[in-house]
């Protein structure tokens, strides 16, 4: 089965140079890990919320804002595209993602027409 993984971040955290060195080299672990077990398909960051551009349609007018929808204090900071065997093979991989410790992971199943 198909999950997105996102990756959840609060704006206000702050990484010290040597804390972001050691975040970078757990995440591209973790990668190389999931990678080798075939239950990630693909992932990436994504650029700041400052680069978000939120695109609606009401009664017929296409409105356009910078910044992201969400009205939260958590932001999208990257994503993973996972195939796992069920619902808790997808918890376990996303426990072991490095930014579980600092923000938070959403696991939602991609859905099934």
């Amino acid at each position: 089965m198909k999950y997105l993984l996102l990756v959840c971040a609060d704006p206000a955290l702050e990484f010290a140079p040597e804390q972001q060195a050691v975040l970078a080299s757990d995440t591209e672990s973790w990668t190389e890990e999931m990678d080798s077990r075939g239950v990630r398909l693909q992932g990436s960051r994504l650029q700041s919320i400052s680069d978000a551009t939120t695109v609606r349609r009401r009664d017929g007018d296409v409105l356009v804002a910078d910044g992201p929808f969400a009205e939260t204090k958590e932001y999208i900071a990257g994503f993973d595209v996972l195939d796992c065997v069920d619902l808790d093979e997808a918890i376990e991989v996303a426990a072991k993602h490095p930014m579980a410790q600092y923000g938070t992971l959403e696991v939602r199943p991609f859905w099934k027409p």
